[in-house]
């Protein structure tokens, strides 16, 4: 089963959308809007995902506390 890729999903739409006429600016913001949305909702989610994945990269905490310093 293929995974799914969310940037080539979003190039082939943007590209079979330009085909039609009178898709533009809004469609486009519409759906970054929603996009965004979707990451604000689910923001702890995404957070707990990728603090997960960087500590399997690099297998220590440093990555992440020296990130936590740079938002102060």
């Amino acid at each position: 089963m293929k995974k799914f890729d969310i940037t080539e999903f979003l190039s082939k739409f943007i590209k079979k959308s330009r085909r039609r006429l009178g898709f533009g600016t809004v469609e486009i913001v519409l759906i970054i809007a929603v996009l965004i949305s979707l990451a604000l909702l689910f923001r702890t989610a995404i957070t707990s995902y990728a603090t997960k994945l960087i500590t399997s990269v690099f297998g220590d905490q440093s990555i992440l506390s020296q990130s936590d310093n740079e938002e102060d």
